[in-house]
């Protein structure tokens, strides 16, 4: 099995900065492309960032500038630097890891249980 432990949310203020992590461990091979994706009230779970095996990143139009996504494969953990934050990015932050868990096996997501991030104006 493989778990995902999302750590760092929080309440912050507009305009500040704030930093997620995200470790995976367990039954790990190799892990493809990492993300977090985001679910306010009321809303569908929508994509934030992922970024690939070999470091690309990608974004989300509403964060792209404002957000950093970055990983460090040695320790399975990925990262969200979120800066120039907005009440509109107040949600429920998850996690999101596809990996191999052998040789033989096929591809996967796994998930984090979310960790919540509030910013106030």
């Amino acid at each position: 099995q493989v778990q995902l432990v999302e750590s760092g949310g929080g309440l912050v203020q507009a305009g500040g900065s704030h930093r997620l992590s995200c470790a995976a461990s367990g039954s790990i091979f190799s892990i493809n492309h990492m993300g977090w994706y985001r679910q306010a009230p009321g809303k569908e779970r929508e994509l934030v960032a992922y970024i690939t095996s070999d470091g690309d990143p990608n974004y989300a139009d509403s964060v792209k500038g404002r957000f950093t996504i970055s990983r460090d494969n040695a320790k399975n953990t990925v990262y969200l630097q979120m800066n120039t934050l907005k009440p509109e990015d107040t949600a429920v932050y998850y996690c999101n890891a596809n990996v191999r868990t052998g040789y033989y096996s096929s591809r996967r997501d796994y998930w984090g249980q979310g960790t919540q991030v509030t910013v106030s104006s």
